[in-house]
């Protein structure tokens, strides 16, 4: 008769220790050395559609924080989705090495790569990649969105996606002050990529008064003069005083170096995995009488966007109408988590699982 084993306990800081830690249903690793790609796709969650969400290219420091970046983005993925009512799953993929890589060949391969997959992924355009490098990717696989308008695309999700941050910022504003006029109020913008700086635009146009930071000197110089927004260094932007701090950069700058820093009574941006440690800093958030807004909630304008071209009729006027549906859940979240005295982060993931659950009754995994 055949003994079964118990499974051998898995060491939590391993590759399958951090999957089964974050409940992932798949990891891929993809190399070529003919073009030099190195990248990896996570596929965290596939009950609602295929797993879909943006590439990423960086020069990570390590191969281990690339899997911990792609883990992370592509749980949030998964969250992102299941909030905006998107019948699609999570996932993500990060490239890593330098932007200067990229080619045409480069960006086919990758393509085949995702092609490889079957349409259990669908890859769109996130940090350093463009609508351009979507074109090359779509011309080896069918899963992919964020292509260029003149193909037939939705284009740049960018604006799309500060308008949603705008939107939750405004619900987070009213929740904090009872009001959710910006007009008057003073905001910390980090990054002034794209989303930076479309939601620059908005914040200026109401009339708020904008500081702005940014790691590369160049690009926070124009933002500054073309917007007249203040510019300051990118190290004392967690020391001044401010109504509402908005991270639209890379991740985990609420930290334990920045966290007791912040003067601010709402923290709302558009960067992806802003709580270095959600329950932890979540938890401090609310000590500290912050009203933070989920990244993963009010930063899916850009989802919103590619996943409606991907899903097909693709229609402008419809995806903004969908992206300002983010304010009424803004404050269901927030009333969640004030009625619960659990963290604004845990109250969005637990309603985000509740609708894959619930879903997930009436049909099987993509």
């Amino acid at each position: 008769m055949l003994e079964i084993k118990p499974t051998e306990t898995v060491n939590e800081g391993s590759i399958f220790g951090q999957i089964i830690k974050m409940d992932h249903e798949q990891l891929v690793i993809c190399n070529d050395q003919a073009t030099g790609l190195k990248a990896l796709i996570g596929i965290h969650n596939t009950v609602l559609g295929p797993a879909l969400g943006g590439t990423r290219m960086w020069p990570y420091a390590s191969e281990q924080e690339a899997i911990t970046d792609v883990l992370r983005l592509s749980r949030g993925m998964t969250f992102k989705n299941a909030l905006a009512g998107l019948n699609l799953g999570g996932g993500k993929a990060v490239i890593i090495g330098d932007p200067k890589l990229k080619n045409e060949a480069f960006m086919r391969r990758f393509g085949r790569f995702v092609e490889s997959l079957g349409g259990r992924y669908v890859t769109a355009e996130d940090v350093n990649m463009k609508t351009s490098d979507m074109e090359y990717i779509s011309m080896e696989t069918r899963h992919v969105a964020g292509l260029p308008e003149i193909k037939g695309g939705s284009g740049d999700p960018s604006p799309v996606t500060a308008f949603g941050v705008y939107t939750g910022m405004k619900a987070a504003a009213k929740k904090a002050f009872g009001s959710d006029s910006l007009s008057g109020k003073k905001i910390g913008v980090q990054g002034v990529g794209q989303v930076g700086k479309y939601l620059i635009e908005y914040l200026i146009k109401e009339g708020a008064e904008v500081i702005v930071t940014d790691i590369f000197e160049e690009k926070l110089r124009e933002v500054a003069k073309a917007t007249g927004a203040q510019a300051v260094d990118p190290n004392v932007i967690y020391d001044l005083p401010m109504d509402i701090y908005s991270p639209n950069a890379l991740g985990a700058t609420i930290n334990d170096e920045t966290i007791d820093r912040l003067k601010c009574a709402v923290i709302a941006g558009g960067a992806n995995n802003q709580l270095k440690d959600e329950d932890k800093h979540g938890k401090i958030l609310i000590k500290k009488g912050i009203v933070y807004a989920p990244d993963f909630l009010i930063n899916a304008g850009g989802v919103i966007n590619v996943g409606m071209e991907y899903l097909g009729d693709y229609n402008r006027e419809i995806v903004f109408q969908q992206t300002e549906k983010i304010y009424e859940t803004c404050m269901t979240i927030f009333a969640k988590s004030e009625k619960e005295n659990i963290p604004a982060q845990q109250a969005a993931i637990e309603t985000a699982k509740a609708r894959i659950e619930s879903i997930g009754r009436v049909k099987l995994p993509f």
